[in-house]
This record gives C-alpha cells, structure tokens and sequence, in this order.
C-alpha cells in the first residue's frame, strides 16, 4: 500500500489549496480515505473523511465551510480542496486509510506541508 501526498506550499491567508493524494496497492473504491493534520506541538487531528459507498462526507468543525473532500475512483485519488485558509490551518497533511475488515491495518502517506502566512 502505498499513499503520495502532493500540493502543499505556502499560501496567504484567504488563499487556496490543493491536496491531492495517489493511492496504489489496494483496491481503492472499498476504502474510506481521510485527511488529517499535525501543527507543530499538537496532536495529530482529523480534518475530513469520505466513505468508500456513496461518497459521504465528514469534517471537523474548524474547517466545515471551507474545505471539501472528494476522491475519483477511476484515478485512485482523494482530494482536499483548502479555501479562505487562515494561519491556524498551518500543518503537515496527512493522508490516511485502513483495511475494512479484519486485521484492521492502518496507512499513512509521507505528508505535505501547508503553511498559511502573509
């Protein structure tokens, strides 16, 4: 299994991004896919989620309005489209999965910095 992580970088408050993350090894469609994230000094945090059926979408409230989590089956990738972000959305994203059914094994990507600063 294997999870890439590209788009982040340095933005401007308000500004937007991009993440993009490209998944290989799995059957991808039968997989929930999130996002989370780590500021420096903080717990990691789970930012979105997408079901694997029906594409049913979930978000932590800080960011509920601003960003949009979305994947393409036929590409075998989960997006994160990132608006109005704020200097408080500075972190290393983090692209996660696990197996949906037993043994429950867990992924992560590699991650991509984001920094909102002016």
């Amino acid at each position: 299994v294997q999870l890439v992580e590209s788009g982040g970088g340095l933005v401007q408050p308000g500004g937007s991004l991009l993440l993009s993350c490209a998944a290989s090894g799995f059957t991808f469609s039968s997989y929930a896919m999130s996002w989370f994230r780590q500021a420096p000094g903080k717990e990691r945090e789970l930012v979105a989620t997408v079901t694997s059926v029906g594409g049913s979408t979930n978000y932590v409230d800080s960011v509920k309005g601003r960003f949009t989590i979305s994947r393409d089956n036929a590409k075998n990738t989960v997006y994160l489209q990132m608006n109005s972000l704020k200097p408080e959305d500075t972190a290393v994203y983090y692209c996660y999965t696990e197996r949906p059914r037993f043994p429950r094994l867990s992924y992560w990507g590699q991650g991509t910095q984001v920094t909102v600063s002016s």
